[in-house]
């Protein structure tokens, strides 16, 4: 690792968090850590004022022409997931990849590296508000929406905002080992891993007919969780054909009735998980209709993709006089 340069990219409009992040990880000087530590620079990825969210201004000491140096490139988000960048920053972007560059995105940045076209066949990762939209735009892509991050070797992209602290720690226990990056992690004040994914933090997925059939079905059913709920009973419910159900269940959730309902018991254990931090983990599994712990930790674990135990360790709220 010694000489190892990290350019960070900053752009007009600029994702103020995510490149925060970056200079937190990679600008500080760490004698502590008694190891060579990466060097670090700053480009703009184009003329003019550079931006940034908050109301600030930043000025950047290089241009796109440190690329050419960089062992690690990170992008810091990018502006609009809908606007193509700017063909010279594109082409940068292609000569680094394809001098063995490592290539890092936060968040909506990893839409500058498929602009880029180095990502075909690759698995990655975004936000989860971006996912799709990246999937769609660049099919050849394989996009794992609740991945925090995703490390291809040569490539690495990560979720939204905080994910991108987890991917640089990563990024310092692959290069550094685990020793370096818990010492990292401890002074960041952050854990140096983070179990599961981004469906820890996703939204209920809302019907599109709010004052209709599927809406008051729907809404009917997060009142009753534990009922033994079927296809044939929810369609009843409705007045609607089995086959009718699962047609708009797919058209306002992207989910069949079944994943849906799993996925609403989940939601429901995980605010009793975050209210209740005193509650049995089987009446749990009663109050969100599972049934069994068994059931509750399976349904759990591959919907948030972490464990009720552990969610609740995260995120319950403490009762009074604990």
């Amino acid at each position: 690792m010694q000489d190892h340069l990290v350019v960070a990219l900053v752009y007009d409009r600029l994702c103020t968090f995510e490149f925060g992040c970056v200079t937190e990880l990679f600008a500080l000087e760490r004698p502590e850590l008694e190891v060579d530590w990466y060097r670090f620079a700053v480009c703009a990825g184009e003329r003019g004022p550079i931006r940034a969210a908050g109301g600030i201004t930043v000025a950047a000491p290089y241009s796109l022409r440190m690329l050419e140096r960089a062992a690690t490139i990170v992008i810091p988000g990018w502006r609009d997931p809908d606007e193509i960048p700017p063909e010279p920053l594109l082409k940068k972007i292609r000569a680094a990849y394809r001098r063995g560059a490592r290539l890092c995105t936060i968040c909506s940045g990893v839409f500058v590296l498929a602009a880029a076209g180095v990502l075909d066949g690759k698995t990655v990762t975004t936000h989860w508000r971006y996912a799709e939209r990246l999937q769609r735009r660049y099919p050849q892509l394989r996009v794992k929406p609740d991945a925090l991050y995703v490390d291809e070797g040569q490539i690495i992209t990560s979720a939204g905002s905080a994910a991108g602290l987890d991917m640089l720690l990563h990024l310092v226990r692959r290069d550094y080992g685990s020793a370096v990056a818990n010492r990292v992690a401890q002074r960041l004040v952050v854990p140096p891993h983070r179990e599961g994914g981004q469906a820890q933090f996703v939204p209920r997925p809302m019907p599109h007919d709010e004052g209709g059939r599927l809406a008051k079905l729907m809404d009917w059913v997060r009142v009753n969780p534990a009922l033994p709920h079927t296809l044939r009973s929810l369609a009843e419910r409705a007045a609607m054909s089995p086959r009718t159900l699962q047609r708009q269940f797919r058209d306002a959730t992207g989910m069949a009735p079944y994943e849906w309902l799993v996925r609403e018991r989940v939601a429901i254990a995980r605010e009793l998980l975050e209210q209740q931090a005193s509650m049995p983990m089987g009446r749990v599994a009663e109050l969100a209709g599972f049934g069994s712990e068994e059931s509750l930790r399976r349904h759990f674990r591959r919907v948030t993709l972490t464990s009720p135990a552990s969610y609740r360790r995260k995120f319950a709220v403490c009762e009074a006089g604990t």
